[in-house]
């Protein structure tokens, strides 16, 4: 479907755009992964939405020659490329569906540029990893640091534990599986670099800026952003639904593509 122009700027992220829809639908992905993880669910809006899939600079097939650790120290850095492929693109009333960490990026994103979106799609969204007095992170600081330890010193060892675990349904070893290839496919340094950007971030004062339509997806069951944390995102963003879904685990994108699409439809459709 679809044959639509990519300007020569936007190469470096891998961009892909279908549909025949004139509205935009924007999917980002988690960390640790590329594009093909909305592979499932990205197709079903193509019939009325123009689909705009895209690698994060150091992610899949998008040009890494141009990462920086110093540029993307922050997740204001990304928010500025998703910013960016907008501006290029002459997109408006964009729907923003970001899984995991690009839930908080999107969030900055519309902070920075309210009109250019229309609704933010949030999946396992968390804006602060690290429990703080009052605050359900789902992480002591402790814990934290561990996993950051790991990550320098035992990059692919970590990847082939965590994946499975942050995947859930192990009854279905292969979704593991396929996180942890993604995991291992992802250059190491960057991947590190991007684990302690996403990790140590904290971005609740952020959440009461967000003023576009949000959706909080809240998944059951989920290691690396529990309910709590949903509802607390939920809570903070004044123009938001909460759903808790069925779906086990932090990729419901992958694990339960038809729920998940269903609950996005669901809500634009309102």
């Amino acid at each position: 479907m679809g044959n639509h122009y990519v300007p020569d700027a936007l190469g470096k992220f891998n961009l892909h755009i279908n549909g025949v829809g004139s509205t935009p639908i924007l999917f980002a992905h988690g960390y640790g992964c590329d594009q093909n993880m909305w592979r499932f669910v990205a197709p079903e809006f193509e019939a009325d939405y123009q689909t705009i899939l895209f690698d994060y600079i150091g992610a899949g097939k998008s040009d890494t020659s141009l990462y920086s650790k110093q540029k993307y120290s922050s997740l204001e850095a990304y928010s500025d490329d998703v910013i960016e492929i907008c501006e290029q693109l002459n997109l408006k009333d964009v729907i923003f569906v970001g899984h995991s960490v690009s839930a908080m990026i999107g969030a900055l994103a519309s902070n920075k540029r309210p009109d250019l979106f229309s609704n933010l799609i949030m999946i396992g969204p968390s804006p602060r990893y690290i429990n703080d007095e009052a605050y359900v992170g789902g992480f002591e600081a402790e814990a934290i640091d561990e996993l950051l330890e790991t990550l320098d010193s035992n990059y692919l060892g970590w990847s082939t534990t965590m994946a499975p675990v942050i995947m859930g349904n192990p009854d279905r070893p292969e979704l593991g599986a396929e996180l942890s290839n993604s995991f291992c496919q992802t250059d190491p340094e960057i991947a590190k670099n991007f684990a302690r950007v996403t990790f140590l971030s904290d971005n609740r004062e952020d959440l009461k800026q967000v003023s576009v339509l949000t959706l909080v997806l809240q998944c059951s069951q989920d290691v690396i952003a529990p309910t709590e944390v949903g509802t607390y995102v939920a809570e903070q963003i004044e123009n938001s639904t909460f759903k808790q879904i069925e779906a086990t685990g932090h990729c419901p994108n992958l694990s339960a593509p038809e729920e998940t699409t269903a609950a996005i439809k669901e809500f634009l459709q309102r």
